[in-house]
């Protein structure tokens, strides 16, 4: 009998949580051929925790590098220094990375290091704009020069990487695992959050989702995004603005300072993958820095507007679904205005009926395992 696999899965981040489940999710189907090992880095603490309850996944090892106000120098040092000795201690016969955080980067360097070979899940999205987003955008590109496997979520992801060197056999084109996220969550977690809209006054409302978190935007560019809500909130009193707030103090503290207490608009805590998903489901149009919910706004048909310069999801924007609009105040305004009108009249309601989901059909984790086990 051939020796299981040992595939390690390193997982530092919310996002990484949710797009990595469904892997180890098909991977725990074969447990006679292949053995998942899920080492955490503690990148984020308490909103990873609430994905690795979500999906009930449970951590081998936990590096712990979480502290209070660490910077990219802080993550990547606290990385390189204490996984060393858990690769050492587990000698996995392949890393298993997904997207594009500082855990990806740093965690594939130091396999490389010990010439463990790597698998890139969610390869090959570009903006060619080293700096937008930042660091994800270099974390990328870096990830994928030290990758052997590359599983691409699409066929544009696939011929970036082929421009960049990288040999059409090593490349998988999958679909994103977040679709098989997000259908898992549809079918076995039916979450309702009527009490949730109840507590926030907006049970009858219209809703417009919000999230803001990443570094390009923090300052300048995210109080331009809280004083926008301001003015849509008092133009539109008939839709509820709900904005998760990040717990990151650069956007906490902003978010709150501006946002606090102003009619129309509530703050929440993170909230948990079911409620979020049934919140989006529910919602009548999307703003956002996130790629991921880029990619869940397109599975649900939900219009969503991008609080970027650039996106490396274009796939969004050609779907007819997603259109970038930056962070300046009116843009802002007049663009949440315009999709307002469109939903007033009814033009926008079957959205989803008039899209195709180009992140791919929910199969990408099998698909992934697959190569896994055949390479």
């Amino acid at each position: 009998m051939s020796k299981k696999l040992k595939v390690m899965t390193i997982i530092g981040t919310r996002p990484e949580a949710i797009k990595m489940f469904p892997v180890i999710k098909e991977m725990r189907r074969h447990p006679e051929r292949i053995r998942p090992i899920v080492v955490l880095t503690g990148q984020h603490t308490e909103m990873l925790r609430q994905m690795l309850r979500f999906f009930k996944i449970k951590g081998d090892h936990n590096l712990n590098i979480m502290s209070h106000g660490q910077d990219l120098f802080d993550i990547s040092s606290k990385i390189i220094k204490k996984i060393k000795s858990v690769l050492e201690r587990f000698k996995p016969d392949l890393l298993l990375v997904q997207g594009d955080t500082t855990t990806v980067f740093i965690s594939s360097l130091s396999a490389f290091y010990l010439r463990i070979p790597v698998a890139h899940i969610e390869a090959g999205l570009r903006t060619f704009n080293k700096y937008q987003p930042f660091p994800e955008e270099i974390n990328r590109r870096l990830t994928s020069v030290l990758s052997d496997l590359h599983f691409a979520p699409t066929v544009r992801d696939k011929n970036n990487l082929v421009r960049e060197g990288v040999s059409p056999k090593n490349i998988f084109v999958t679909g994103n695992t977040i679709v098989d996220a997000v259908f898992t969550t549809l079918k076995e977690n039916a979450h309702k959050i009527d009490s949730l809209l109840i507590k926030m006054n907006c049970y009858n409302k219209n809703i417009i989702l919000i999230t803001a978190h990443r570094r390009e935007n923090f300052g300048k560019p995210l109080q331009n995004i809280c004083k926008a809500l301001k003015i849509i909130a008092k133009r539109y009193p008939e839709y509820r603005v709900i904005y998760p707030v990040h717990p990151n103090p650069n956007v906490r503290n902003t978010v709150y300072s501006e946002l606090k207490d102003i009619s129309g608009i509530s703050l929440t805590k993170p909230l948990s993958y079911g409620d979020f998903i049934h919140l989006m489901k529910i919602s009548s149009l999307i703003l956002t820095d996130s790629g991921g919910i880029q990619e869940e706004a397109c599975v649900l048909g939900k219009p969503v507007l991008i609080l970027r310069e650039v996106t490396e999801r274009p796939v969004v924007i050609d779907a007819g679904i997603g259109k970038v609009i930056g962070s300046n105040i009116e843009k802002i305004v007049a663009e949440v205005s315009r999709l307002i009108k469109k939903i007033n009249k009814s033009k926008i309601q079957n959205l989803k009926s008039k899209i195709r989901n180009p992140f791919g059909d929910g199969m990408a984790g099998e698909r992934i395992v697959k190569v896994i086990l055949k390479r």
